[in-house]
């Protein structure tokens, strides 16, 4: 079993509700508080699972913003394991998670530096480095019904831009999904096998605009909702 996440790009709206949802389910989790700095200072801080990127793509005619979260992507090949001096980083053979066992980390950075996606955070209060679990604790427990056995960002996701679900199963909803929609992980080139992967922004149709649509205004949108829904 290789659990993970799909996240489309086409889809999020980059309203960081998947950050807040997973910053105040882990602040009450097993790896304890997510600490605040100056929270109402003039310059606020903290630590955070999940941070959403924001790009711009300037390739005319399909300018549009591309909202790109990150966290922790639960490589096969995880060089933060590798690097920990005390064996605080480790990957789960059930499940391929990788967790941070909090009782052995020193706080070097070894792992934050050998990670290329920025996805540990060290956490200045505890003086340990934290990062993202899938919500181990969640996806486990047995007194949750099923449908709510899912990491928080991937349960409070309004667009739907998130899936969860095990990429060893072929026949999975993530594992079709990858394939259908030709979804890629980040920075392959680095041989890290990340598990989470990444479905790509989908080109929109050119909508002319310098001529009336044939049959007039109600018509014209029409015609546009009919090129949407065959994207």
């Amino acid at each position: 079993m290789r659990l993970g996440l799909v996240i489309d790009l086409d889809v999020c709206v980059g309203c960081h509700a998947c950050a807040i949802a997973c910053k105040e389910w882990n602040a009450s989790g097993t790896i304890g508080p997510l600490s605040d700095y100056q929270p109402y200072g003039a310059e606020p801080s903290g630590v955070w699972f999940n941070r959403i990127r924001h790009f711009e793509m300037d390739v005319y005619p399909n300018n549009k913003t591309v909202n790109f979260p990150m966290s922790c992507m639960h490589c096969e090949d995880a060089d933060c394991v590798t690097v920990c001096p005390t064996g605080a980083s480790y990957k789960r053979p059930e499940d391929g998670i990788v967790l941070i066992d909090q009782d052995k980390c020193m706080g070097c950075n070894y792992c934050s530096w050998a990670c290329p996606y920025g996805a540990r955070e060290l956490d200045r209060s505890s003086g340990t480095m934290k990062k993202c679990t899938l919500c181990v604790d969640r996806i486990y427990d047995q007194e949750l019904p099923v449908e709510e056995r899912q990491p928080a960002c991937v349960l409070t996701c309004p667009a739907h831009a998130r899936m969860f679900g095990d990429f060893d199963d072929p026949d999975s909803a993530v594992s079709r999904t990858v394939r259908e929609r030709s979804g890629y992980p980040l920075m392959p080139e680095l041989n890290y096998n990340p598990t989470n992967q990444y479905l790509p922004s989908r080109r929109m149709p050119v909508i002319p605009v310098d001529t009336k649509p044939k049959g007039g205004l109600k018509a014209g949108i029409k015609q546009f909702a009919n090129k949407l829904v065959r994207r």
